[in-house]
């Protein structure tokens, strides 16, 4: 356990300057576009909404950046490849939630002196459970942190040739999925699917909201992920 903290800490304080940075150039670019949005349209419009998609973005490129330095380091340090593993999905779970408490205290916060400024979980769910949106954008990181952790480490493992074959047959199958369920499939299946999808997003059919399916959802997903990626990591060298 020892080893673990030591990699998890070592893992998340890499992270916290970068963490820093990004919301230190992200506020003072939106506090300027604020300025002259809410200048030119009297307050009446705000210039910006739904913050959190930066914060997605960031999460992504931590998940992609921090795997080289990070499992080297580790590994010459005598680190298995299990315990990376196991620090790395620590790291990216502090880091989801990190992010996802400042943007929940910043979101709620903005829209409450503007009202005309959503947030991502707000304008899907509404602003009744704080510690619901933060709970949801959390399993929303953690599950971006873990697919673009998992196509760097395939990336590393396979090479860039034989990467993008994949994501091109990857975008093939969506595409085809799409034209099935809008060309071919049944009505009903689609329905039944639509309905599923909905729920999984906590929509219910009797019009009430459940916000525990969507987290769920998300955490779901991100162990699949995580279950390639550590597949993937027993057996990844470093390029």
């Amino acid at each position: 356990m020892t080893e673990l903290k030591s990699a998890v800490l070592y893992e998340y304080l890499t992270k916290v300057r970068a963490i820093g940075i990004f919301y230190l150039i992200q506020y003072s670019i939106v506090a300027l576009i604020f300025a002259i949005v809410a200048i030119c349209t009297e307050g009446k419009e705000t210039g910006s909404n739904a913050l959190e998609f930066s914060s997605v973005v960031f999460v992504s490129v931590i998940g992609v950046l921090g795997y080289k330095e990070d499992f080297k380091a580790l590994l010459q340090n005598g680190y298995t490849r299990k315990y990376i593993f196991g620090a790395t999905v620590c790291m990216f779970t502090l880091l989801a939630g990190t992010l996802a408490l400042i943007d929940t205290i910043i979101g709620n916060s903005l829209h409450y002196f503007n009202d005309n400024y959503f947030t991502l979980y707000g304008g899907i769910y509404g602003y009744g459970n704080v510690f619901a949106n933060w709970l949801w954008l959390t399993a929303l990181y953690l599950m971006f942190c873990s697919l673009f952790y998992l196509a760097v480490l395939v990336i590393n493992r396979v090479g860039k040739t034989v990467s993008l074959l994949i994501g091109v047959v990857v975008c093939s199958i969506i595409l085809l999925v799409i034209a099935l369920f809008q060309f071919v499939f049944p009505d009903e299946l689609v329905s039944k699917t639509w309905e599923f999808m909905m729920k999984a997003m906590g929509f219910m059919g009797d019009g009430t909201t459940n916000l525990f399916f969507p987290v769920l959802s998300f955490l779901v997903i991100g162990v699949v992920f995580g279950i390639g990626s550590y597949a993937v990591i027993r057996r990844t060298e470093l390029r």
